[in-house]
């Protein structure tokens, strides 16, 4: 599969395919997530292929670049992520990690 060059997360696109670390394709981006305030990347909120939105947090990305975002983690674990509380707004172990202090 080719993915393009590497590029920054804030640059992936919507719809971008998510892939797990085994290659099989998760689902598609639906928001790429930062922490504004610390300039740090947060995680991918994305639609698995049975129409749920999951959260991948930014330890289980591995890649972003110009045609695919790869996971860390392989599909099957992908495919257990949970939905994020609130997209758009953050929902990962970083964002609390920042609120908690």
């Amino acid at each position: 599969m080719d993915e393009g060059h590497p590029i920054h997360y804030m640059a992936v696109p919507r719809g971008t395919p998510v892939y797990g670390s085994d290659g099989v394709e998760v689902g598609r981006v639906v928001e790429m997530l930062d922490n504004r305030r610390e300039n740090i990347f947060d995680g991918v909120v994305f639609r698995g292929s049975d129409g749920r939105t999951r959260f991948a947090d930014a330890p289980e990305v591995a890649r972003t670049a110009e045609r695919a975002v790869t996971l860390t983690i392989d599909s099957d674990q992908a495919n257990q992520l949970d939905t994020p509380q609130r997209p758009g707004r953050g929902a990962g172990r970083l964002k609390r990690m920042f609120r908690a202090r």
